[in-house]
């Protein structure tokens, strides 16, 4: 039953993140950025914890997800380390995903000719 509630959920931001392209004109970079936001929302709520208990993969792996690391990497350490532990926080849970995309995209670019 996992695997039905995360093609639902993940299925359900995909298409919700389609809608805003389609229907309301919003640019991909918008759409991310409303994503991530709303995952760091949510996370903030305490909702996105229990969203991730009832779906799974279906809530971890959209770019929701992404604002949901930053903002509870801040706050865990935010309580450790005081502001520091802010900045800190949000290397520390997302700094992979970080340097995967920037060495990802390097390496892209290297291989094919980028459009500027």
């Amino acid at each position: 039953m996992i695997f039905l509630y995360a093609f639902l959920i993940g299925g359900a931001i995909c298409v919700i993140g389609q809608l805003l392209l389609d229907v309301f004109k919003l640019t991909p970079v918008h759409v991310v950025v409303s994503f991530v936001v709303l995952g760091a929302v949510l996370d903030a709520f305490g909702l996105y914890d229990k969203l991730i208990e009832f779906a799974g993969a279906g809530a971890t792996v959209p770019i929701t997800s992404f604002g949901h690391s930053l903002l509870h990497g801040a706050m865990s350490e935010g309580h450790k380390h005081g502001y520091l532990g802010i900045a800190i926080g949000i290397f520390k849970l997302t700094s992979s995903g970080i340097t995967s995309a920037i060495l990802f995209g390097f390496l892209i670019a290297l291989f094919f000719k980028p459009r500027g």
